[in-house]
Order: structure tokens, then sequence, then C-alpha cells
């Protein structure tokens, strides 16, 4: 098990507390503040992921519940429309996103904005987010949408435009929360639905045409 290098800010004042406590003699407060931190810790766990289905599968972003599934207009990405899979990340899910399909970034775009419940449905247009977009190698385009929810204090994307990516790399993590929308056009199957839990850089979500898919 690996972990974000974004955790040390928030777990070293822990691990301090810690062994100051300790020293002055303080041992319960001391394995109080020690608890405390590890459990800050797993919010920036990293477990290896590997997928070994077919290379045209779109993968999940983001480890949580598929709380929306919706067919939407988004112009930020292209034309034509695009389904959109919701996922939702609880305090116990991994808060470490991947990158769902190999390909280009040709665009990664942080926009600043509320903190309001990720469940909310208008958390995706009013909350901090960060939009990933990824040209597949045939042409199409997916987006990754990462969505601070209300404990969350900061999207983290480490891709830039240009950059070459592929499937099940990290792409970035959301900081205490809470919410991923997954991108992906409205000509692909999807293979999840409402409810379904998802599992980064694992669990298939779409998948291109049968004629695409087999060429």
């Amino acid at each position: 098990m690996t972990f974000a290098k974004e955790s040390w800010p928030f777990v070293l004042p822990f691990a301090l507390l810690a062994a100051l406590l300790a020293a002055i003699g303080r041992p319960g407060w001391a394995a109080a503040a020690a608890a405390l931190g590890l459990g800050v810790l797993a919010f920036f766990r990293d477990p290896a992921r590997r997928f070994a289905g077919p290379p045209e599968a779109v993968l999940s972003p983001a480890n949580g519940l598929v709380t929306g599934v919706e067919a939407v207009e988004a112009a930020e990405i292209g034309p034509g429309r695009y389904h959109r899979v919701v996922t939702f990340l609880s305090i116990f899910d991994v808060h470490v996103q991947r990158v769902p399909t190999a390909g280009e970034v040709v665009a990664s775009r942080h926009a600043a904005g509320r903190k309001v419940a990720a469940f909310r449905a208008d958390a995706g247009e009013v909350n901090e987010q960060h939009l990933t977009i990824i040209r597949r190698p045939n042409g199409d385009l997916v987006g990754v949408r990462q969505i601070a929810g209300l404990l969350a204090r900061r999207v983290v994307c480490h891709l830039a435009a240009g950059d070459q990516v592929v499937r099940g790399q990290p792409l970035g993590l959301i900081k205490f929360g809470s919410r991923v929308d997954l991108l992906v056009p409205a000509s692909y199957g999807l293979l999840v639905g409402k409810g379904d839990r998802l599992c980064d850089g694992v669990t298939p979500v779409a998948e291109p045409p049968a004629a695409e898919a087999g060429a």
C-alpha cells in the first residue's frame, strides 16, 4: 500500500503531536493523536490497481458509488451528447483518481467555486472542480470532472494539456471528498448503472460501439 504525497502536510502534525504527548508522559492522548493521524492518512491511500480486460474499455476514474447516469450536452468537451456517470466518494473510499483511457490530454482546466454537499444536484455547476479531457487514439473525447464536496479542501490534478497518458495511471485526487463525473460519447455502451460500486482503474464503465471495438 502506498499513499499520495499530498498526505504529509495533513498527517505530519498529528505525528509530531503524538510524539510530543508521549514525551511529556501523556500516552493516552499520544495514542489518540496517532490514531487520528492514521485516519487522515487513510484518505490518501493509493492501492495498486490492474485491469487485464480489453484495451478499448473505459475504466472508472474513481472509487465509490454510482449515484447518477444520464445523457447530457457537454459543450465544454465537444459537440454531441455524452453519457455522464456520477460517482460519489464517501469518507471510506479511496480518494485518488486514475486515468480512464489511454490517449492525449487536450485540456486540463481548474475552476474555483463553492463547497456544497456533493450529493446536491447543483454541485457539478457551483463547486470547485477540475475538468480533464482526453482524446482517445480513435479521436473520441472522454472527460473526467473532479468535484469538491462539503468537506473537500482542494481538487488536485497531475495532468496538463499535451500529456500522453495510459489507462490506469494516477490522474489526481480530491482532498477529503467527494464526487467524480466521467463523460463518454453517447454512442458508447454503458456497463454500469445507478447503485453500482466502482473501483478506480479496475471497473470497466463503458465501451465503444461493437464495430469500433473490433477494429
